[in-house]
């Protein structure tokens, strides 16, 4: 697309995850420009405005979108509006990135996806782990083969329930009528589309997902096996009801291991023929500030960004056959 530097974003859903999480990264992110909010809430809209310096602020998304000094949108709502947004999104002709998971269902993504090919509309997820340097050390060991031909990759992930879990407290991220498969939908796609970055696309795949302990509407405890259509096999397991957290990551090559965290701040372990290696490397303050770059550099034609919107829909189709929607 030929868009004028800077490319000014607005924001559709300016909650937590906009606070330092990614909000921060369209300001800091030379080429881009944070210019407008939206939230129902109009007080807590012009909270975030005043607090960020964004010129404008909205609490209705059509004013938002419709704007012509907005060049793209960023729509970071619970996952049962990303559709209805996104196709707003798309009618009014301009670039847009939605937050993971893509849609609650695997048809709601391609719904999305069709609507921003006829128009030839950028579309990117943000599943920003495919851009983080951590997880791009990673590939690397993999693309160098450093642990010979991969056979294997398992991921455990764990984590006791929460006080507002215990409590009853609602919580759109347990409630199935928003996000259809839970935490682990939440959770687990951040690990399921890094894969897919890894090893390509999933071609098999089958699981469990069952509500063990009756706290929410959304399943809480799910197995998962799957093969990439190269060969490489995977499991997981993640549970949502455990005495503790527990994040672990092992690729099982024909000469060596990989093990790392999807979500915890614990080192790369590299095992192999020659020894070990242990690196230790950080995330940005703002978790999706190379997302972001790439995303930057996709729209001035320098790069291809990573995750875009029919990688994430292959995701949540990866996530739809697991929990037994698809």
């Amino acid at each position: 697309m030929n868009l004028k530097v800077p490319v000014r974003w607005g924001i559709i859903g300016c909650g937590d995850v906009t606070e330092k999480k990614s909000g921060p990264a369209y300001q800091k992110t030379d080429g881009f420009a944070l210019k407008a909010v939206m939230r129902r809430d109009a007080a807590k809209a012009a909270d975030y405005a005043h607090r960020h310096k964004v010129d404008k602020w909205y609490n209705d998304a059509d004013a938002l979108i419709n704007d012509d000094q907005i060049d793209a949108v960023y729509i970071a709502t619970p996952p049962d509006t990303h559709k209805y947004y996104a196709l707003k999104v798309a009618k009014a002709g301009k670039p847009c990135c939605i937050e993971k998971p893509m849609a609650p269902t695997y048809e709601e993504c391609l719904a999305i996806c069709e609507a921003f090919d006829e128009k030839n509309i950028p579309l990117f997820v943000a599943y920003y782990r495919r851009s983080l340097p951590r997880f791009l050390k990673v590939k690397e060991w993999l693309d160098s083969k450093k642990i010979g031909e991969v056979r294997h990759i398992h991921w455990h992930l764990t984590k006791s329930p929460s006080a507002v879990d215990i409590s009853g407290e609602y919580n759109w991220r347990t409630d199935a009528k928003i996000a259809t498969g839970g935490y682990f939908d939440d959770l687990a796609s951040h690990g399921l589309d890094l894969f897919i970055h890894f090893f390509g696309d999933i071609e098999k795949v089958n699981g469990v997902s069952l509500n063990q302990q009756g706290l929410y509407s959304a399943n809480d405890a799910v197995s998962a096996a799957w093969a990439h259509k190269n060969g490489i096999t995977g499991t997981g397991t993640w549970n949502f009801g455990t005495w503790k957290r527990e994040d672990s990551v092992t690729i099982y090559g024909s000469s060596g291991t990989i093990h790392f965290a999807v979500f915890d701040d614990e080192p790369l372990v590299l095992e192999n023929t020659e020894g070990k290696e242990i690196l230790n490397i950080a995330h940005p303050e703002n978790i999706q500030l190379y997302h972001v770059q790439n995303m930057r550099d996709h729209l001035m034609g320098k790069s291809m960004h990573p995750s875009t919107g029919h990688t994430g829909a292959h995701t949540n189709w990866v996530m739809d056959v697991i929990s037994g929607i698809y």
